[in-house]
Formats: structure tokens, sequence, C-alpha cells
């Protein structure tokens, strides 16, 4: 049996596998202009809700103050994965900005849990809020939310960091938007448990948000096939476009920071096949009609070498797509 290996310009520390390049300089700038603007703004919203007594201004405070931390995270992030990779991290520091995203989402979600228990202490007995003051800070706290949502969102919203980066600054938007309302009910009515109700569902509508954010960014962590991509439909797109791919196996499909997607593959060649042009073929048709931007093939002539292995049942998984995804 013949076998051979080719790894041709797989050489890690000479690849550019940073997704996000066209957008990270400016993704960069942006996030650092969203921390100054949330932070900056956090101590005097949180002076706002102790002198109002407003637990609507508060919630929103600590939401801008968590924000502030994880939007100065998502900063470092950009500038981590802005690194080149190295011996012992061949792929580079891109992943980083998926954790951040993920860590992100639980800081979220603590948050907003947070805010439902504060808002039910509250209802049970209930505090006088000074509705005035608490309309002017509420106000000023969505000008400055605004801005930070406009700066963020014209960068790479395809990129997780980026996303958690503006679910927060979301959140913040949302907090203000609620105390104004709940502001404005209690100058007209004197209702003060408005306050802590608006604080609840705007917490539910994070807490939902968040959990999506936590699952796409474990699901890249998992090394999950991307939901664009179909791994198996992309197997049998080799074999029926690629002259001289026999079967394709023992592949793999994965995205490094939910933008670059990586897949590693055996391709199995007919007899003569010159696997230098088989395997430039497989790589070609992979990048232009798949989007993946890095791929390992492996041509193999006769029984594949893993064969009996702990892998071995990958063959079959792919001609029965139902039993491996």
């Amino acid at each position: 049996m013949a076998h051979t290996n080719d790894h041709s310009g797989h050489d890690h520390t000479g690849h550019d596998h940073g997704p996000g390049h066209v957008h990270g300089s400016t993704d960069k700038k942006r996030v650092l202009i969203a921390a100054c603007l949330t932070g900056g703004f956090m101590v005097a919203e949180a002076l706002g809700g102790i002198l109002t007594g407003s637990l609507a201004l508060l919630a929103d405070a600590g939401h801008m103050l968590a924000d502030s931390i994880a939007l100065g995270l998502a900063w470092y992030a950009f500038h981590l994965a802005s690194r080149p990779a190295t011996v012992r991290l061949t792929y580079g520091f891109g992943r980083v900005k998926t954790l951040v995203a993920y860590t992100n989402g639980i800081a979220i979600f603590v948050i907003a849990l947070w805010i439902v228990y504060e808002a039910w202490e509250r209802l049970q007995a209930p505090a006088p809020v000074l509705g005035g003051p608490m309309l002017v800070v509420a106000i000023l706290g969505l000008l400055v939310n605004i801005s930070a949502f406009f700066v963020l969102h014209g960068g790479d919203r395809e990129s997780l960091n980026m996303r958690g980066a503006i679910l927060h600054v979301l959140g913040d938007l949302l907090g203000s938007a609620a105390a104004i309302v709940a502001a404005l009910v209690i100058l007209a009515t004197g209702w003060t448990p408005v306050d802590p109700i608006l604080s609840v569902l705007v917490s539910l509508l994070i807490l939902y948000t968040a959990w999506s954010l936590m699952r796409e960014a474990a699901h890249v962590l998992l090394e999950g096939v991307p939901p664009s991509l179909d791994r198996d439909l992309i197997a049998r797109d080799i074999e029926a476009t690629i002259q001289g791919v026999r079967e394709v196996h023992h592949m793999h499909v994965w995205s490094l920071d939910g933008t670059s997607n990586m897949a590693t593959l055996h391709a199995c060649l007919d007899e003569g096949v010159d696997a230098h042009q088989a395997v430039s073929a497989v790589k070609k048709r992979l990048a232009s009609e798949h989007g993946i931007s890095h791929a390992t093939v492996e041509p193999e002539f006769g029984q594949c070498a893993d064969d009996g292995d702990e892998h071995g049942h990958q063959r079959e998984a792919l001609q029965h797509p139902g039993h491996f995804h």
C-alpha cells in the first residue's frame, strides 16, 4: 500500500490562522472607546441610583460596572489575537476572543439573576424613589449607551467577541430605557413597584440573549461543526467534484473563533492519481465553495492507515450521517 501525507504549506508558525484581521484593528479601537464611555458614566449612574433610591439605576450601574470590565477583557482579547503564533501555540491567540465571549455570557447571566433577586426584595419592601433626578440620570445614561452601541455596531458582527461586547452595551441601553420609563411612571402616578418590575423584564431579555451567546461560544470551544456548514455534504461534494478522489473519511470541520473555518480529512485516491494535484484541488474546493480557509488533507491509496484504531468508525459515520455529527 502506498501511503503519503501532504502537509505542504502547513507550518502553523508561518500561516495566518488569526481571523478577523480585516476588522481586528478597528474592532479593537471600537471596544476600547465603548469601555471608556461605559466605565466613565458607571460611577455617575451608581451615585444617582443611591441618591434617588432607584433599583433600575443601580441595576444599570451594576451592568455598566461588569460591562466596562468585560469590554476591557474584550479589548485585551483583540490585542492578544493580533500576536503571531508560537511554537507552543501554533494557532496563535485567536480563540482567546471566543473564551472571553463565553466568560462575558456567564457574567451577564449572573448579573441578570442578581437583578431579579434584588427586584424581588424591593417588591417585598417597597422603598421611596425620587422620580425627577432618576429621570435625568437615566436619560444621560441612555445617551451614553446609545453612543457606545453605535460605536460597536459598525464592527464585525460575525465575531463572537464583538457580539459579546455589543450584548453588554445593549443590556445597558435597555436598562437605561427601563429606568426612563420607570421614572416617568413614578412621576405621573407615584407607583414605585414599576421600578423593580421593569428591571426584571429587562433582566429576562438579557438572560435569553446571554444564553444564546454562551451556547454559540461553547460550540466553538468544543470544536463543533459551524452551523453554516454540513460536514457530510462537504465530503460528498469533494467525492463528486474532485477527479480521482474515491472516498473522503476521517473528516473534522470546526471553527477557530466563529469566523475562520478549518478542516482535516483523509482523501482516498484512485491508483495512479497525482496526490499533490488531488490535495491541491481539494483545498481549493474547500476554500472557494465552503469557506474553509485552512485544511489538512491526507491522501491515501488502498487501505486507510488508521483502520482499526479508535477513530475507525468515522468512515461508517460519513456513510451514515445520522450516526455522527
